[in-house]
């Protein structure tokens, strides 16, 4: 008797999308009803909006106090400096007065009631800028390279990335009727009910999907971390074309050994011509050929793992009606922001400013969001950059301005000089509680002092000018990329962190589980022997994640089992 296995049944997620594939749900007529809160399938599809529900974790001992997240959509994290100012305005007027640099190169708000969901979207889109696909599964915010050393190339990149944003930014006119009109779709509409996006189809991709061009010798996006990357070529100072990356991934879930950080693989040369063909073809692959059935292993990466890099290759090659040149030479050097001031090459300035976390806010004598919203208002010509490291890069600035732009800063207690706190300017966090629901344990809010104890304990082993990748997130999902750092924590429960030690400062190379579980009170105790040892047995020159790497984890092979 021959016997077949029944189907696997798809997530409910995929159901709903079925169902509704405009995406609309109920999202129009919850917003006007008064309530605080949305129902559980709208809060999937509010998703595709930029938009997350939320609860204010430290009040629920006194009751749930609903609150929204907001992600804006910014290509290659470009804002002119009205846009800046509406946005500074949105976190005044509708969120919790701070302006969270993500590490997409994006800005959330925080701590947003439903009341001001729609005049703070409405705004965001007045100002030209959106939150449509900011989350979702569709593809996410373009990340690009956004220091302005190599103008030429990087002009014709972010060109590339604007082409690549709008081939690939679903059709669905629920957005505009919703956060525009204030019109609620009716779903029973054939128009609406039989919607068909001709890029995604009706159900869309299994999960998100994330792009990144980067210039080397910076690797500033970890574009080795993304589903699909563009790495650029440049000769004689002309982008000639990208290397082709796909299938890398942070996230994974504790306990579950199908789930897994991954970096991408090089599949190959393009010119710039084809970058759209080969996007959509990509896309698509993970549109196909992704696990609807388990969202925790519906990334691209584990298609590319689990088929292999030719099956991959050869429909990427079907689909955008091309074959893929070898890869060209590249090196990189460095996933780090350079602060400071710089001269670029069209003979402007440009300033890149330490964010703490990401977290733009006036606290004491540090008025940051203050001094860039003068800045925004006194210097039109200024161009605001977000970085993939949480960071501020403010470009195009005259020599007749530097000065000026310098003393305002200045004024509102902002260095501009490079940062003396090596270890702080080289760390990231996600915000994680109390606003993040998947939050196992602190991550923004626990950086900066682990840090300053990490420092301490450098400084009193003579390692106080040693330079060090920190990064830290309250779950495993790896928004702040932990599994590339050199010291990686990652939350299991209050208090309590994973230790994930020997990325690179290229972003090249994934970290290894160390410790499966320290405590934060303990931190010293845990990493003082590891950098006792690193300080005496360091070859001349080498890091700390490279001496880890390199020593460390092979006396430990089976510290991540």
């Amino acid at each position: 008797m021959i016997t077949t296995e029944p189907p696997a049944k798809l997530t409910h997620n995929e159901v709903i999308k079925e169902a509704i594939p405009t995406l609309a749900g109920n999202i129009a007529a919850t917003v006007a009803s008064g309530t605080d809160q949305f129902s559980a399938d709208d809060q999937q599809f509010i998703k595709f909006h930029g938009i997350y529900q939320q609860d204010d974790r430290d009040a629920r001992k006194v009751g749930k106090k609903f609150i929204m997240m907001v992600r804006g959509r910014i290509p290659g994290g470009v804002m002119t400096p009205a846009q800046w100012i509406a946005f500074d305005d949105l976190a005044s007027n509708y969120a919790n007065n701070t302006l969270r640099i993500t590490t997409r190169q994006s800005i959330q708000f925080h701590g947003i009631v439903m009341s001001g969901l729609g005049p703070l979207i409405k705004r965001i889109n007045d100002c030209l800028l959106s939150t449509l696909a900011a989350c979702g599964d569709v593809n996410r915010n373009v990340m690009a390279s956004p220091a302005p050393a190599q103008n030429a190339a990087r002009a014709a990149m972010i060109a590339d990335v604007h082409r690549v944003v709008a081939a690939l930014a679903p059709q669905t006119k629920a957005y505009h009727a919703i956060w525009l009109d204030g019109v609620q779709l009716n779903l029973d509409d054939p128009a609406n009910k039989d919607f068909v996006d001709p890029l995604y189809g009706k159900t869309y991709l299994p999960r998100k999907f994330k792009t990144a061009f980067v210039l080397p010798p910076v690797n500033d996006m970890d574009v080795f971390t993304n589903d699909l990357g563009f790495i650029g070529i440049v000769e004689n100072g002309q982008l000639v074309g990208y290397n082709l990356t796909v299938g890398g991934g942070m996230g994974r879930s504790h306990g579950n050994s199908v789930t897994y950080p991954r970096l991408a693989d090089v599949f190959g040369f393009i010119k710039p011509s084809q970058v759209v063909d080969v996007a959509k073809a990509v896309l698509t692959v993970h549109r196909d050929f992704g696990d609807r059935t388990d969202r925790k292993h519906a990334r691209l990466k584990y298609v590319v793992a689990e088929r292999g890099v030719d099956f991959v290759r050869n429909e990427i090659e079907k689909r955008a009606g091309l074959k893929l040149e070898p890869a060209r030479k590249f090196a990189f050097t460095t996933t780090a922001d350079d602060y400071g001031w710089h001269r670029a090459i069209d003979g402007t300035n440009f300033l890149t400013l330490f964010v703490e976390c990401g977290r733009v806010k006036d606290a004491d004598d540090h008025r940051m969001k203050t001094a860039l919203r003068r800045v925004a208002e006194k210097f039109g010509g200024i161009e605001f950059r977000l970085t993939g490291n949480q960071n501020v890069i403010l470009a195009n600035v005259a020599d007749a301005d530097k000065a000026a732009v310098t003393a305002l800063l200045a004024e509102h207690g902002v260095r501009t000089e490079k940062q003396a706190s090596l270890l702080h300017s080289n760390s990231m966090a996600c915000p994680a509680l109390p606003t993040c629901g998947l939050a196992l344990a602190e991550s923004e809010r626990a950086l900066p002092g682990l840090i300053d104890r990490i420092e301490k304990l450098c400084g009193d082993l003579g390692l106080g000018a040693e330079e060090i990748v920190i990064r830290s997130t309250g779950c495993p999902n790896g928004c702040a990329r932990p599994y590339m750092a050199e010291i990686g924590f990652v939350g299991k429960a209050p208090g309590r962190y994973q230790l994930w030690l020997g990325g690179n400062a290229s972003g090249t190379r994934l970290n290894q589980l160390f410790k499966d579980v320290i405590k934060e009170a303990e931190l010293e105790n845990e990493l003082r022997p590891l950098l006792a040892r690193f300080a005496t047995e360091r070859t001349a020159g080498e890091r700390f994640g490279d001496w880890c790497d390199r020593v460390l984890l092979k006396e430990q092979p089976s510290a991540a089992n």
